[in-house]
């Protein structure tokens, strides 16, 4: 790689590619045991879990919506959604942001109702519509490694089954709770989504030679042939600057840099939820990898692509999307706001 590309695969941040039964143990020996407040915290999310399992899938989605909606605009992260939203859609008045944030709660409250459940999601008779799906298949189809981003919009959960559905077996790259019983069981429930396994994405240790370490699995993956999932939107500290929604934000260019280092076909896709049922309509876009003699600028151009194409989704469908998740960075590189996890 050139001398500007370190940084651009540094942001694969420290990661261990577990299956789902190894989770619990590499979160243990990597960091700490669960605290009390998490175990119990840990409980209530199982006590949700048992209650989802005996009511029907309609009415467990509902009421998820329905608490999300009442409870949402009470919560601190509505203040940095309307903050961000003021920031993407200055022209609207603030009664119609508030009432964008309002819908987003109720989508959020659906999502996790449905992680809940998400076997029983999955199994309903074409849960998921996938526009032009011959195509796609044919695509997908063909050998070769391919790298998929998808952001934080409709069940973003659901947006790696295509590949399932097309036979392929996804990695999935995703950022771990700070509850290490959680994340344990969250992983347990991406199972059937992720055959090929789960990277934990790590968020403090500043070990180059981890990350470095995690580039070369991922890179290693991709050679093979494998298709890696990734949700792309997270706000990054040490990305690069990208132009979005008017501003420019920091993001990692780790998956445009893996696809232009390796080869891969590149996508993007968001998985819509279709009115208010546990229903999804699929939508795939391949971006073309630019390959000219500077590789950290190729991924920069390719990452900026994706979020034109993200921008353009969520401008059509912002209610769809996680509003409080979101930094952007002033023109002096500071960032806006603090950065709160989600």
């Amino acid at each position: 790689m050139d001398s500007r590309s370190p940084r651009a695969v540094d942001v694969v941040e420290p990661a261990v590619v577990v299956s789902s039964g190894e989770a619990a143990a590499s979160r243990q020996s990597a960091g700490r045991a669960a605290t009390l407040g998490e175990r119990l915290e840990f409980l209530g999310l199982r006590a949700a879990h048992a209650l989802a399992r005996l009511a029907p899938l309609g009415l467990v989605r509902d009421v998820g919506a329905l608490i999300a909606w009442l409870t949402g605009p009470w919560l601190r992260q509505n203040r940095r959604a309307l903050e961000n939203l003021a920031i993407a859609f200055p022209e609207k008045s603030e009664a119609e942001r508030r009432a964008i944030a309002r819908a987003m709660w109720a989508n959020m409250g659906r999502i996790f109702a449905e992680t809940l459940v998400l076997d029983r999601v999955l199994a309903q008779p074409d849960c998921i519509e996938i526009v032009e799906r011959a195509r796609w298949q044919a695509r997908f189809g063909e050998p070769g490694p391919s790298i998929g981003c998808t952001l934080h919009m409709g069940n973003w959960e659901l947006a790696i089954w295509p590949l399932n559905s097309f036979g392929r077996k996804p990695v999935g790259v995703y950022k771990p709770l700070d509850n290490p019983l959680a994340d344990h069981w969250l992983v347990n429930q991406r199972r059937a989504l992720y055959p090929g396994g789960l990277l934990g994405k790590g968020e403090n240790d500043d070990d180059a030679r981890a990350g470095q370490r995690t580039a070369r699995q991922l890179i290693d993956l991709a050679r093979k042939g494998g298709c890696i999932g990734f949700v792309a939107d997270h706000f990054d500290r040490r990305g690069e600057p990208i132009a979005f929604m008017g501003r420019r934000g920091r993001f990692t260019t780790a998956p445009a840099m893996i696809a232009r280092h390796v080869g891969a076909r590149f996508w993007v896709g968001r998985c819509l939820r279709i009115g208010r049922a546990s229903r999804f309509r699929m939508e795939i876009r391949e971006l073309e990898v630019p390959r000219t003699g500077d590789k950290a600028a190729d991924a920069i151009a390719l990452t900026t692509a994706m979020f034109a194409v993200f921008e353009e989704w969520i401008r059509t469908d912002p209610e769809q999307w996680m509003w409080w998740n979101t930094r952007w960075v002033r023109d002096d590189g500071t960032t806006i706001g603090k950065r709160d996890r989600a």
